[in-house]
């Protein structure tokens, strides 16, 4: 049988060599290999589940504090950061930073949290040289003693999770201080952490019995306080809360309307920006002590800031997720295997998700545009592509409706992109969405 091919006659290929390799050599460059040589650092979440009690709003994996639990999960904790160190060749990675999250950290005794601390120094040979260690707190959790604790550990931010000032929204939101005793334990704190640490207050806007009346008192008493940084965060009536059961299904609560609640963050950037409060995200404002960049840069998450522009993180303790290379990587949610994995000396990861491409293009958009710029260069440099060829059209839209302005180099958030919250980043990542089909 003989094989006959017909060829094109506009064509006049050439049998040609093999090609075993791309691209070709000319284009390496010797800088790649001190990249490569380096170990790139990494980000540490440490999660604290209990709390003294159940937030109205919460949705997270915490657990009523029981004083027997908590010391059996602290040594499981150490016996995991000891175990993951090792498998995943984590121990001489450089540390960014550190966060401690929850629940309340601050439900531990003074002890465990060194107990925790001590075994992160003893598992990660770069612990001490990280940039930040923050440590999330609630107001009936501070106590003099205990923030002398977390300044002796190291810790250099402080988060408070305040939510409101106003003494009835914070009734109905199911937590159990009052005003006073936010201001107690802001004042316990500054007090304890002067010159080392910084503190952010979390306020929740458009809680259960909200007006314009309480939250511009919230915002008051916040700016009041003169901590560094501010969060806004938009409260979410999730399914498995209290305040989604009353508020959604009861409808014995009356919760705040979509155009209400953003009528409370357009107020907040107002007052903010009158009071010296400039964004690092579209919702944490930080003080702008004399240079912004040089405010931003001191007080804002190191922890969360990186992770969203793509440094690699673990996450430790029940539930705890990270990302290591182009997997994601969570812990189970349930505390009774959690223990029984780890005293079998296994891991205790009960799903993960391997991230195409295009899932790491995704999700480099739509975390990184929360810092307010987006570096269209660097995402060229890393995947090949230029994010405005293709998301043309998207971004000329948001450009023309006032969300963005772009640049050869960036794309930047307008106040109004800002308002909108995580729209601008959904919008593009719906449009790299569409090159699967």
């Amino acid at each position: 049988m003989t094989l006959t091919i017909e060829l094109p006659k506009t064509q006049t290929p050439q049998r040609l060599p093999l090609n075993p390799n791309y691209p070709p050599f000319r284009q390496w460059k010797a800088g790649v290999i001190a990249e490569k040589l380096e170990e790139q650092p990494v980000c540490l979440y440490v999660h604290i589940p209990f709390c003294t009690q159940r937030c109205a709003f919460c949705y997270y994996k915490t657990v009523d504090l029981k004083e027997s639990q908590v010391q059996a999960y602290v040594d499981t904790l150490c016996q995991e950061i000891k175990l993951v160190s090792e498998r995943f060749n984590l121990k001489n990675r450089r540390i960014q930073a550190v966060y401690f999250g929850g629940g309340t950290p601050t439900t531990l005794t003074g002890n465990q949290l060194v107990q925790v601390v001590e075994n992160l120094r003893e598992n990660f040979s770069y612990f001490e040289e990280k940039k930040q260690f923050s440590v999330e707190a609630e107001p009936l959790s501070v106590s003099p003693s205990k923030m002398r604790v977390l300044k002796e550990l190291g810790v250099n931010r402080l988060s408070l999770g305040v939510q409101s000032f106003n003494d009835q929204i914070i009734k109905l939101s199911g937590r159990g201080h009052d005003e006073k005793q936010a201001y107690r334990a802001i004042d316990v704190a500054q007090k304890a952490g002067e010159g080392q640490w910084s503190i952010n207050i979390d306020l929740l806007s458009g809680l259960a019995g909200e007006t314009v009346e309480t939250w511009q008192e919230s915002l008051e008493c916040a700016l009041k306080t003169g901590v560094e940084s501010i969060t806004v965060y938009k409260m979410e009536a999730f399914a498995n809360t209290q305040v989604f059961d009353q508020g959604v299904r009861q409808e014995i609560i009356e919760l705040p309307s979509a155009e209400l609640e953003m009528q409370f963050m357009q107020l907040a950037m107002e007052r903010f920006a009158q009071a010296n409060y400039n964004p690092w995200s579209h919702f944490t404002y930080v003080k702008n002590d004399s240079d912004l960049a040089t405010s931003i840069k001191q007080y804002r998450s190191e922890y969360i800031f990186n992770i969203w522009h793509g440094m690699e993180f673990y996450g430790l303790g029940v539930s705890a997720f990270g990302c290591l290379g182009d997997s994601l990587l969570q812990n189970t949610s349930d505390m009774e295997k959690y223990a029984t994995l780890l005293a079998q000396g296994e891991l205790p990861l009960s799903r993960g998700y391997k991230l195409t491409s295009l899932d790491q293009m995704v999700r480099e958009v739509l975390l990184g545009i929360k810092t307010l710029r987006f570096d269209l260069i660097a995402f060229q440099q890393r995947h090949g592509f230029k994010l405005q060829s293709l998301c043309a059209e998207t971004l000329s839209t948001l450009e023309r409706d006032g969300f963005v302005t772009v640049s050869t180099q960036e794309i930047e958030l307008t106040a109004k992109g800002i308002l909108y919250g995580d729209y601008v980043g959904e919008t593009l990542a719906a449009s790299l969405k569409k090159l699967k089909s």
